[in-house]
């Protein structure tokens, strides 16, 4: 009798490792494919910057030459806005000489009427 209880305990021993080495290999395959998530979800993240950060360059880039051409029309509107106002001043001049001139052709003959 104390053989079959031993044979009895060393077979629920054995079932009882066997299970143990069962978990052992169940939690090692969970740890794996937690490790397997992880790294996707590293990768993922690691893609989703670098998107972003290629983004972020492009719309830089972007807005320093919509500037550029920005600074450039209004550079010219300017040059045209001075050009004019040169123009005019001129066109002014001409006609201030002008009125000066028959003003004294004018009083010069009122002297002479005299």
């Amino acid at each position: 009798m104390r053989k079959i209880v031993l044979a009895a305990a060393v077979a629920t021993s054995a079932l009882g490792l066997a299970a143990c080495g069962e978990t052992a290999d169940a939690v090692s395959e969970g740890t794996d494919a937690m490790v397997e998530g992880a790294d996707s979800a590293v990768n993922a993240a690691g893609e989703a910057v670098e998107g972003a950060a290629d983004a972020t360059t492009e719309a830089a880039g972007d807005a320093v030459d919509a500037t550029t051409e920005a600074a450039g029309d209004a550079t010219d509107a300017v040059e045209g806005a001075a050009d004019a106002t040169v123009e005019a001043a001129g066109d002014a001049g001409a006609s201030v000489a002008e009125l000066a001139e028959d003003a004294a052709a004018q009083a010069e003959a009122m002297v002479e009427g005299e």
